[in-house]
């Protein structure tokens, strides 16, 4: 599996980074970006995906 951001979607709320700060940064665009997708499995990303207002956190299958 691979998280991805849309964003298009992304509003920069910052509550992925909140939860997950060694995957999600929200950078200068103010856009969440992933820093460290290997370290997703330190996180419960679906807690991420369930907690984003805009639904712009994916998990894809590789």
């Amino acid at each position: 599996m691979r998280v991805k951001i849309d964003e298009d979607a992304c509003t920069g709320c910052g509550v992925c980074e909140s939860l997950c700060p060694d995957v999600f940064k929200i950078e200068e665009d103010e856009k969440a970006h992933i820093i460290n997708p290997d370290d997703c499995n330190g996180c419960d990303c679906q807690e991420v995906i369930d907690s984003c207002p805009t639904q712009a956190i994916l998990i894809e299958e590789e």
